[in-house]
């Protein structure tokens, strides 16, 4: 499959710019980047770069395969930048649900991780901040019991080792101290995620000193905040990251 990404970069630049880099949503089995276009506006509109990235779905391949796209689009990034005025110190990754959960990824995989095993080149840039939306932390969670979910189920499929597959891809077994500050926005009456996902990832950080910070919104459902509530969201997400990325 021929995976693509698209670049967006203010006229005129001429400094490598703080960039923001998107995953789309859809349980990791269906959307698409272009569906999603106008989440790198408010970045666009601080004069960022933002780069919008497709990934394989799991009708094309079954977990990991979403994650390992994900690192090879970081590969790409940091084999490009200077072709595009990238500044790697200042790469931001977010995304809503199974984005979210991909931009935790993003952020928190070791660079040496194995899923990056067949991406072009062999550095992966460290990702400045995540905004997390709404994502999953623990695939494991979603696969049997009270919690399980269709989209969780088919990303994984009837692999005999799909658990320790799913693990190898829950944030949550990602924490370590060197990670960069996370922020993760969650409806604490979400009916897809569960919101005690968000809360006990934020927990964990908080245990080792990982700068983070947890936006709850009041009776919050699966992202759909209304107007009034997402421009205080984007004020949040804009002052976390002037708190925590450099330049």
């Amino acid at each position: 499959m021929e995976l693509k990404l698209d670049v967006f970069v203010p006229r005129g630049a001429n400094e490598p710019l703080p960039t923001f880099i998107y995953y789309h949503g859809g349980g990791w089995v269906q959307g698409s980047k272009e569906q999603t276009a106008f989440a790198v506006l408010p970045y666009l509109s601080r004069g960022w770069a933002a780069i919008n990235v497709q990934y394989r779905l799991g009708n094309v391949s079954l977990a990991p395969a979403a994650v390992e796209d994900i690192v090879c689009s970081l590969r790409w990034v940091g084999n490009n930048a200077e072709t595009y005025g990238i500044d790697l110190e200042r790469l931001v990754v977010s995304g809503h649900s199974a984005g979210g959960h991909l931009s935790l990824a993003a952020g928190m995989l070791p660079p040496d991780s194995e899923l990056g095993r067949q991406c072009p080149g062999s550095e992966t840039p460290q990702v400045a901040a995540v905004v997390n939306w709404i994502g999953i932390t623990d695939v494991v969670d979603l696969l049997e019991g009270a919690n399980e979910w269709d989209y969780a189920v088919a990303w994984l499929g009837s692999q005999p080792d799909r658990k320790q597959i799913a693990a190898r891809v829950s944030p949550v077994n990602f924490v370590t101290t060197n990670l960069p500050p996370i922020l993760t926005i969650q409806g604490d009456a979400d009916p897809v995620v569960p919101y005690d996902h968000a809360v006990q990832l934020h927990e964990r950080l908080d245990s080792i000193g990982v700068i983070n910070q947890l936006y709850t919104v009041p009776k919050g459902k699966h992202g759909g905040f209304g107007e009034e509530e997402g421009l205080k969201i984007f004020d949040v997400i804009f002052q976390f990251l002037a708190d925590n990325l450099a330049g």
